[in-house]
């Protein structure tokens, strides 16, 4: 089985598959509490679809872009639970997913804070796509057709995810993909003292 799950916008996403099969879906939205409700909301999908964790093979991420901590929060969440059930993780990102099944060429955009958005142009070339860009929502370059996406996103990572394991090559940790540093400033006060 393969479990997907994002947490880089304001909601709680997972999807579980038995090969192709969709077993089930859940997507919450939420502004804030995603690290507190992220491993509750993978047992309830877990249980709801008679399956535990030892059934899972392969664990699909959400890499984003998107929030920051969000991000963080599923990727963190994904290699911890990698390592404790030896199984791979593989991260996708949120305009990849967002584009599974959809007909090349294609660009999806994701509305973003401040009104910028996220957005990635796919061709029927996969080698000619370009990684998520950031523009101001009203300034977006021209391009493929805008379209709306066919599935949800964690189903789009846990498909993506488990098309990415059939290949059989070795594919690097989950990483977080960031389009801008973080909002946070680091503290200008020394930090303490560590002794030996």
């Amino acid at each position: 089985m393969t479990l997907g799950f994002d947490t880089s916008a304001a909601h709680c996403a997972a999807a579980l598959l038995c090969g192709e099969r969709l077993l089930g879906s859940v997507q919450e939205d939420m502004a804030k509490g995603q690290a507190e409700r992220l491993m509750p909301l993978l047992q309830e999908l877990l249980a709801d679809c008679d399956a535990t964790w030892r059934d899972l093979a392969l664990i699909g991420v959400g890499t984003g872009p998107g929030n920051f901590t969000g991000i963080r929060i599923s990727v963190a969440a994904a290699r911890g639970l990698a390592l404790s059930l030896g199984i791979p993780a593989i991260g996708v990102s949120a305009t990849e997913a967002l584009a599974w099944g959809l007909p090349r060429p294609c660009r999806i955009v994701i509305p973003g804070r401040r009104d910028l958005a996220i957005w990635q142009d796919f061709h029927a070339d996969d080698a000619q796509d370009i990684t998520p860009q950031q523009s101001p929502l009203d300034a977006l370059p021209p391009g493929p057709p805008v379209a709306a996406p066919e599935v949800r996103i964690a189903e789009g990572i846990a498909r993506i995810a488990r098309a990415r394991a059939m290949t059989g090559q070795s594919l690097p940790r989950p990483a977080p993909i960031y389009l801008r540093s973080a909002d946070a400033a680091p503290a200008r006060d020394r930090g303490p003292v560590i002794l030996p």
